[in-house]
C-alpha cells in the first residue's frame, strides 16, 4: 500500500485522534474516545483504507 494522505489531512487525522484519545483520561472518562486509535494510526502512517477503496488521493507524491 502506498501513501495517499496529504500533510494537512495526516496532521488533523492526529490531532483529532489525540483529542479523542484525550478523552479516555480526562474530561468526560467515556470509553467512545478510543475510537480516536483509528484517525491517529491513519495519521502517523499516512495510509487511509477507505481511501484506498475509494480511489481518493490527497498526497502531491504520485
Amino acid at each position: 500500500m502506498s501513501i495517499n494522505m496529504g500533510g494537512v489531512d495526516r496532521v488533523l487525522r492526529t490531532l483529532i485522534g489525540v483529542v479523542l484519545l484525550a478523552l479516555v483520561f480526562v474530561g468526560p472518562q467515556t470509553p467512545w474516545g478510543w475510537i480516536g486509535v483509528v484517525p491517529l494510526i491513519t495519521g502517523l502512517v499516512g495510509i487511509c483504507p477507505l481511501y484506498t477503496l475509494l480511489g481518493i488521493k490527497t498526497c502531491k507524491k504520485s
